[in-house]
């Protein structure tokens, strides 16, 4: 995938992650703070940043619980150590991140 297919897919999903974020009614709140990086803050001060990465081709996240790289492969975002899904990830550590059930998998 070149630059700018990677710019296009990678803005594309930051977009879909804030909407779906707004939609779950999470009581958190999320940002872009600069182009191509979506933060997310919890009524605890906790921050989770999602972010693309041009030179390796990855959409990673910073959570609370680690740090996680995803790479697109055959049209999903998937993290390079574990195989789940972006959203799927997403899904759990929001979940875990507020205390409340969030399912952003289903968007």
């Amino acid at each position: 995938m070149d630059e700018t297919e990677f710019n296009r897919l990678s803005e594309g999903t930051l977009k879909a992650i804030a909407a779906a974020i707004d939609a779950s009614g999470l009581d958190c709140d999320s940002e872009f703070k600069a182009e191509g990086v979506l933060e997310i803050e919890f009524d605890d001060g906790a921050r989770m940043v999602i972010n693309r990465h041009a030179a390796a081709r990855e959409i990673w996240v910073a959570a609370k619980s680690g740090g996680f790289h995803f790479r697109h492969q055959a049209g999903r975002w998937v993290d390079s150590r574990s195989g789940q899904e972006l959203f799927s990830a997403l899904s759990d550590l929001l979940s875990r991140n507020s205390g409340t059930r969030v399912d952003l998998a289903g968007r």
